[in-house]
């Protein structure tokens, strides 16, 4: 028999429990991005363990990464093929790895709109990027968007 999961509510005046599990997918994928290992698991098992909240906390964190990293060539293909007058490899690491959890949301996450996702990517970018990458990351994110086979606003489930 499992445990039932048990509710960890977002510290007080801090931003939502999704939007804290979106930085810290965020942060893992620019991690995974500089150190990448064979052994997911295990580094996962340890980043957790230098959060501030039990890994419970980040279950949805956790799927993004997972989701993220399994569906990197698709990401990155859409990338490369989105970020004109931008070579791959010039891409800052952060704004990578916004995108690359992005995308993943946008393409596999019918139960967010797309304008939340977007939104979430770009608030990331004023956090941790300089401040033309929202303009970045928006233009590529709006690409997407715009051939969902799905509403912007409301989530599709």
């Amino acid at each position: 028999m499992t445990q039932p999961e048990i509710p960890v509510p977002a510290p007080e005046g801090r931003s939502s429990r999704r939007r804290d599990c979106r930085a810290t997918a965020m942060q893992f994928l620019y991690m995974w991005d500089v150190n990448p290992s064979e052994d997911r698991a295990g580094v996962l098992l340890t980043f957790f363990t230098t959060q501030e909240h039990p890994r419970e906390y980040y279950s949805f964190a956790e799927e993004l990464i997972n989701g993220a990293i399994d569906n990197q060539t698709k990401i990155d293909d859409f990338i490369k093929a989105n970020a004109h007058n931008w070579a791959f490899n010039r891409i800052a690491r952060v704004d990578l790895a916004i995108l690359r959890l992005a995308i993943y949301e946008l393409l596999h996450r019918r139960d967010i709109p797309p304008v939340v996702t977007i939104n979430e990517a770009i608030e990331l970018g004023k956090t941790y990027s300089n401040p033309d990458s929202r303009r970045f990351l928006n233009g590529i994110l709006d690409k997407l968007k715009d051939s969902l086979d799905r509403p912007a606003r409301t989530a599709a489930e």
